[in-house]
């Protein structure tokens, strides 16, 4: 079981290191390859957007087809595309080689954690998703540091052949995993699948697109029309599905919906500013890849020392620790506005440390909070509503600034308008924390979406609370 757990976990370690290392990573690839600043932010935006799109329609092949058949072909699919990207020499061939790593991730990190919770069960089951939770962590805080060291040392193609090299590895180590089957009786939702992959695709290449092309372009406006129809039929047709890939009524729990907005609005704040702040400490503020991977420190490391203390607080005061982390973070992100050309590196504590405070305090702590009303036998559903629900919201975000900061620094990533933009876009990141703790406090209150005592679809009618939901507070 150790050599299992092993292996998941190396896997892992790759999947937010490819994103926050290729951050640092961007000013190089745009000079090397001389490509536009739309082209260059696809490097981002397009492994984060196949990730979110193809992360549930994952987990449903993984139920028909097998964990560990699942697991091996993500891993195989995110080596192969990290090898090519770091050979790439053309920008488009780099966009289409990191959408495919995005695909594949997401098939290793379902097909990885169905593998652990089959594997293992009780106390060691929840040791194992600790570490998990852990790495995951890690990757994320300390990739910006270990993308600018390989930067400085190697040049940015060392950021893809690093999770190449690694996944290789885990790809040689398959045969040791135990072979475990699907789940009886599973359908794959193919409909499903295509018309939420189609919707959101097509918003995060308006969004994209849309400095470059106009917001007011034929093709962009029909690329956003597109996606609101793609994602209406989407709801009507999962509300009808047998076996739907998202269960969609698992919404009417406010508390659920609350804590996937904070959740969700944490990682829009904090993603943008990893994938972006690099390029302005480097371009504008002067730093070297290595000197603003190091920086980035302040604002990543408190994501992996803070979530004890956030879980402690969660267990007295949930819905407030919810609120307040979002809070925090919003505050930091307005600070950002006081981080200029002068700005000394100390002088960047306060508004780095505030967005890593809210997040470290909430990290892994939502997820417990969000499905520890749910039924046992649709944990995993409501678990991989709320994964996606985080990782749309911070793609369909980290694509919003990028668009904002195109727009505002007329397609240049560097002297005073980028400062102007960073700013705007700052202030922007606040705004979307006032607006997202004040609905976690609203849709915390109760939970039933219609304002009823009676049972949510799917939970326990006989189960009852402990605590009326202004204790929370």
């Amino acid at each position: 079981m150790r050599k299992t757990l092993l292996i998941v976990l190396l896997s892992f370690l790759t999947i937010p290191l490819t994103i926050t290392g290729a951050s640092v990573a961007l000013p190089g690839i745009r000079a090397e390859l001389g490509a536009s600043l739309a082209a260059t932010q696809w490097v981002v935006n397009g492994y984060n957007a196949c990730f979110a799109a193809f992360l549930v329609f994952a987990g449903s092949l993984t139920d028909v087809l097998g964990r560990r058949r699942v697991f091996a072909c993500g891993v195989a699919l995110f080596c192969a595309s990290s090898l090519a990207g770091a050979l790439a020499g053309d920008i488009l061939v780099l966009n289409v080689v990191r959408a495919l790593g995005g695909i594949g991730a997401a098939a290793a990190t379902t097909g990885g954690s169905s593998i652990l919770a089959a594997a293992f069960d009780g106390q060691a089951r929840s040791r194992a998703f600790g570490l998990l939770g852990a790495v995951l962590g890690a990757g994320l805080a300390f990739g910006p540091t270990a993308g600018g060291l390989l930067v400085d040392w190697l040049g940015w193609r060392a950021v893809f052949a690093v999770p190449a090299v690694i996944s290789a590895v885990v790809l040689s180590l398959v045969g040791a995993l135990p072979r475990l089957r699907g789940g009886e009786g599973r359908t794959v939702d193919w409909r499903g699948a295509v018309l939420f992959t189609t919707s959101l695709l097509l918003l995060i290449f308006a969004l994209d697109e849309g400095p470059a092309l106009g917001f007011g372009s034929p093709l962009v406006l029909g690329a956003l029309v597109a996606a609101v129809a793609f994602g209406f039929v989407f709801v009507v047709v999962e509300r009808r599905s047998a076996d739907p890939m998202v269960e969609l009524d698992l919404l009417a729990d406010r508390r659920f919906v609350a804590f996937a907005v904070a959740a969700g609005a944490l990682m829009g704040i904090l993603v943008p500013l990893v994938v972006y702040l690099p390029s302005y400490l480097i371009s504008v503020v002067g730093m070297g890849p290595g000197q603003a991977g190091l920086w980035l420190l302040m604002l990543t490391v408190p994501a992996v020392v803070l979530p004890p203390a956030g879980a402690a607080l969660a267990r007295v005061r949930p819905v407030a620790t919810a609120a307040g982390s979002v809070a925090i973070s919003g505050v930091g992100a307005l600070l950002m506005v006081t981080v200029g050309p002068g700005s000394a590196p100390l002088g960047m504590l306060a508004p780095f440390a505030l967005v890593g405070v809210g997040v470290g305090l909430s990290n892994g702590v939502l997820d417990g909070l969000a499905i520890a009303g749910v039924p046992q036998e649709r944990v995993g559903a409501a678990a991989g509503l709320f994964n996606t629900a985080r990782l749309v919201t911070e793609t369909v975000v980290l694509a919003g600034v990028g668009a904002m900061l195109a727009a505002l620094s007329g397609g240049r990533l560097d002297g005073p308008s980028f400062t102007v933009a960073l700013h705007a876009a700052c202030v922007a990141l606040a705004c979307l924390a006032a607006v997202a703790t004040l609905s976690v406090i609203t849709l915390a209150g109760t939970r039933r979406a219609d304002g009823g005592n009676g049972p949510v679809p799917g939970r326990d009618p006989d189960r009852t609370e402990s605590k009326e939901s202004v204790t929370d507070w």
